[in-house]
């Protein structure tokens, strides 16, 4: 077992809780949903991501003897509660928005319906997933947005928060519509499509530009993209030109150059005319750089002749935006629905449905949050993932998910496909006010402190 599928990786809290939970015999059926309660000042939508991995991570969900010796070494545990996580399994039922669907603040993203011990359990590591690649996917959707028809790559893992998280944004981006990354592994996890030229160091380590850039060619013939701007970006240019046909005679072609340095678009331009001129119109030009979704549009309104970018540091931290207000709270429990009042953090009661609505062009116009048993204009978001802790045939591969991101985009409203945030729509249906004022009702009939 890998440190990522351990039951520990979760607050001592949980653990608590689900001791006093079983002391007390409370194990009725309890409903948690995950929400986010806004969006970040620079965002219009988010995007659903990271549900493969925590259908995998129920699933897989056991406590092996190393991690029942743990708790005994933690302490203040009893003996009968340790032991009976020995047969610990996930039991429970599993709705969610697919991976990929658009979705805005007061929406539930998952819903897990199980035994109370069991669905707190599993609250921080469902948040973990959900939450980083979500937000990896909404920052690659807009940089998706902002370059129409560019191939962009994620070169990020050097600078991700660890190996987990260089692995998932990979896997979220590509979701999102880039068309690959840079990080090996994640084309042999994942399939996701893997993309890598050279670094200044090759260029480096050689006393001759030419000279490396035939031995990189060499090397590896297939797919030649040589990086130009070491020491002057314009000569490197011309040095490709002067190679490329000795290097055509052995059939090696030149697919791209890469510019990773000062103003992109004058360079991209200079080097655009060399390679034409050169008769090298077919060799594309990829850059790099400190990009984000702000110079990505810039670059596009430009009309920088850049046919693809590598995205790094800005993609895999989120650098705008690295986090969420995003909670995984109690709707209900042994039948009854739950209300957190707490100031600023209430929350909506009960289990719930999102209906979309679209207008005559397609487009979405509008969202209504509404209890599960009530219906609305559109159609419904969330669709059953798992039934009694096993997974449900047909849930979307990687591919499909992708296929439906790209979908979902295409179907935003124009303001919300722009950069600066929009508003949108998301009204709570009176069906679910109700609920909340009888929640409400019966919290206010609940004995009194004691005198």
């Amino acid at each position: 077992m890998s440190l990522a599928d351990s039951p520990l990786l979760t607050d001592l809290y949980q653990l608590n809780m689900m001791a006093a939970y079983r002391a007390h015999g409370m194990l009725d059926t309890a409903v948690f949903e995950l929400f986010v309660r806004k969006l970040p000042p620079s965002r219009g939508f988010l995007m659903a991501a990271g549900l493969e991995q925590v259908v995998q991570f129920l699933e897989d969900l056991r406590f092996t003897p190393d991690d029942l010796d743990i708790l005994r070494r933690i302490g203040g545990f009893p003996d009968t509660f340790i032991d009976d996580l020995a047969d610990f399994r996930f039991t429970g039922d599993v709705d969610a928005l697919p991976e990929g669907t658009v979705y805005f603040p007061d929406e539930p993203v998952i819903r897990v319906v199980a035994p109370l011990p069991q669905a707190q359990l599993v609250e921080t590591r469902i948040i973990n997933l959900i939450h980083f690649q979500s937000v990896v996917a909404s920052k690659a959707a807009r940089m998706v947005l902002a370059a129409p028809g560019k191939q962009l790559i994620d070169f990020g893992l050097r600078r991700a928060h660890g190996a987990e998280a260089g692995m998932l944004a990979a896997r979220a981006s590509y979701l999102a519509g880039f068309a690959g990354s840079a990080t090996t592994l994640a084309g042999a996890l994942y399939g996701v499509p893997v993309f890598g030229t050279m670094a200044h160091s090759f260029i480096q380590a050689h006393d001759d530009e030419t000279q490396a850039f035939e031995h990189f060619a060499r090397a590896r013939p297939a797919q030649v993209v040589l990086l130009i701007d070491t020491y002057d970006t314009e000569q490197g240019a011309r040095r490709v030109v002067t190679l490329a046909p000795r290097l055509a005679r052995d059939g090696i072609e030149v697919k791209g150059v890469r510019l990773d340095s000062g103003d992109l678009a004058a360079h991209a331009r200079a080097v655009r005319r060399i390679l034409d001129d050169g008769g090298l119109r077919s060799v594309r030009i990829l850059a790099s750089g400190g990009l984000d979704e702000t110079s990505l549009a810039e670059l596009t309104r430009d009309g920088a002749p850049i046919d693809g970018y590598g995205i790094g540091t800005s993609l895999t931290t989120s650098s705008d935006a690295p986090a969420l207000d995003c909670a995984y709270k109690l709707q209900e429990y042994a039948g009854l629905p739950r209300r957190k009042k707490s100031e600023g953090k209430a929350t909506w009661p009960g289990r719930k449905q999102v209906w979309r609505r679209r207008g005559p062009d397609g487009r979405f116009a509008g969202d209504t949050v509404a209890t599960l048993d009530d219906t609305a204009p559109g159609a419904p978001l969330l669709v059953p993932v798992m039934r009694a802790g096993r997974r449900l045939d047909g849930l979307p591969t990687l591919e499909a998910a992708r296929r439906h991101a790209a979908a979902q985009l295409a179907a935003l409203p124009p303001a919300l496909a722009r950069l600066e945030a929009a508003p949108y729509p998301v009204t709570i249906a009176e069906s679910l006010r109700r609920l909340a004022d009888s929640c409400d009702r019966r919290t206010a009939s609940m004995p009194g402190p004691l005198q």
